[in-house]
């Protein structure tokens, strides 16, 4: 996958793709007629872009997820991580916790996730 960044419009379509899939791509463009108030060209353009990138397919009018929403945003932060703080984690994570406190639940999972990666 090429290009890890969608604008917030094409957020709100891949959501409805990734809670839906496999989805026809009539119904998917029925959809995003009413919840993006969408016209069906539009629709096929959006999902023609997406699938040229990599993220889905649409295979004779079925419409899958070549990737999960989990492992695209997974990689969007990872991106996010190396363009902004040189890789650096710990970076991001002083950087994000001098505007928002965490929560002890917040420290926990953390602390969790910290202690499983360390037993790989």
């Amino acid at each position: 996958m090429s290009d890890m960044r969608l604008g917030v419009v094409e957020s709100r379509f891949a959501d409805i793709i990734w809670s839906l899939a496999p989805i026809a791509s009539g119904e998917l463009a029925k959809r995003c007629e009413k919840e993006l108030t969408w016209k069906r060209t539009t629709t096929y353009n959006v999902l023609r872009k997406l699938c040229d990138r990599g993220i889905f397919q649409n295979d004779n009018g079925i419409v899958r997820a070549v990737v999960s929403r989990e492992d695209f945003y997974a990689a969007q932060g990872e991106s996010l991580v190396n363009e902004a703080f040189d890789g650096s984690l710990p970076a991001f994570l002083a950087a994000f916790t001098r505007r928002k406190a965490l929560s002890a639940d917040d420290i926990s999972k953390i602390q969790k996730m910290i202690d499983s990666a360390g037993e790989v």
